[in-house]
């Protein structure tokens, strides 16, 4: 696996290397004549300038914005890799705007952004926002990552971080089918989520949005989140998700946490799961490890352990939760319906939509294939709808 894993990588830089990245930029217009370039440039093009300007929303009939998004970074929190830079994260933009092209007939384009500071990053994507009809944001870390979003909602166009959203959308999708399989009730879980950081909290969010889920234990690099923990003083996130979860109060490492769980999620970091916590579990135990490029167990390791299903982020696995099973289609539907904003009810029509998508789910497949094209289209219906009834 090791091997496998390491010839993608290289092949992958050889690929970049050869094609000097992944996107170019093309004309709907072909200028092979003098009357193509007055039509398409002076003097033609003063006109709809012209009507733009005496109404704003006529940028939507006259130019790409109504289906153009900006994926934008600024490099803080790229993947697994960390802070990298916005120069080291382009490529991963760029990726993101080839998969909205082929899934969501989305045109994107990448941004990194070379500043770490929360005001310049606002007031540069307010600045940039008005060719755009959507803004991605990717791979910015938290806890910034929240007040970014938060405070570009007054856009008039929607503004998701997907690291948070689209992850939380398509885990959502996943554990629904996975309890599905087990025969379990939603709401009698006792899930464990590893990690308090962007994705972890939209993911604890939108479950409990779902269902009136009760035992839910989150818990960081020190352990289980609780209330009046000393060091959650000055972290106004950590202590919201303290109000809303762990209703029994305890305390502990994740070997604790573990104990009678019947879910664990992972968004943390690789190797943290033994053996002996799997085991710990209840019956028909979901593992959700999903660490990048690593995951907190192995899928092996899991099942050998007595893990009932296990769900990773890689494609080399069974059952890959990925954010490109959610983010085309809840762009391409939130654009087709001219929404201002991605809300809850939207997200979480998303996640039923891409549950719903397999029809007879199994414990080696509760959630579709990332190479399955027609999960955008009924993604987009699903969040077109949601939009729409308010």
């Amino acid at each position: 696996m090791f091997i496998l894993f390491m010839t993608i990588q290289e092949d992958s830089l050889k690929l970049h290397e050869k094609l000097k990245g992944k996107l170019d930029i093309s004309s709907k217009i072909k200028l092979d004549s003098r009357e193509a370039f007055s039509l398409a440039y002076t003097p033609g093009v003063a006109e709809p300038c012209r009507k733009i300007a005496v109404n704003k929303e006529d940028v939507y009939r006259y130019t790409m914005k109504g289906n153009c998004v900006g994926v934008i970074s600024n490099g803080t929190a790229v993947l697994g890799l960390g802070n990298i830079g916005a120069s080291a994260g382009i490529p991963v933009m760029e990726g993101k705007c080839a998969i909205f092209k082929e899934l969501g007939g989305i045109d994107a384009f990448p941004i990194c952004i070379d500043s770490e500071d929360v005001e310049d990053n606002v007031n540069i994507i307010r600045k940039i926002s008005p060719i755009f009809g959507g803004i991605n944001l990717e791979d910015y870390r938290a806890p910034e990552c929240f007040e970014i979003e938060a405070r570009l909602q007054d856009l008039g166009i929607p503004v998701m971080h997907d690291d948070q959203h689209g992850t939380a959308v398509v885990c959502l999708a996943g554990l629904i089918n996975a309890v599905k399989v087990c025969g379990k009730r939603f709401e009698d879980l006792k899930i464990v989520i590893s990690g308090a950081g962007a994705a972890a909290t939209a993911v604890l969010k939108l479950i409990l949005s779902y269902s009136k889920v009760r035992d839910v234990l989150v818990l960081d690099t020190r352990g289980i989140i609780f209330k009046n923990r000393e060091d959650l003083v000055d972290n106004k996130y950590k202590k919201e998700i303290a109000e809303i979860t762990n209703y029994f109060g305890v305390s502990g490492d994740l070997a604790s946490a573990m104990i009678a769980a019947d879910v664990f999620i992972g968004l943390s970091k690789p190797k943290l799961v033994s053996r002996e916590m799997i085991k710990s579990m209840n019956e028909k135990s979901i593992i959700f490890a999903m660490a990048n490029p690593e995951p907190e167990i192995l899928p092996s390791d899991a099942k050998d352990a007595g893990a009932f299903i296990v769900a990773t982020g890689r494609s080399d696995f069974p059952n890959q939760v990925n954010n490109a099973l959610g983010f085309p289609g809840i762009f391409r539907g939130a654009l087709d319906c001219r929404a201002t904003r991605i809300s809850e009810k939207m997200k979480l029509a998303a996640s039923l939509a891409i549950a719903g998508m397999v029809e007879n789910p199994r414990e080696d497949f509760i959630i579709p294939l990332i190479t399955d094209k027609s999960v955008p289209l009924k993604v987009a219906e699903a969040v077109k709808k949601a939009w729409e009834e308010g």
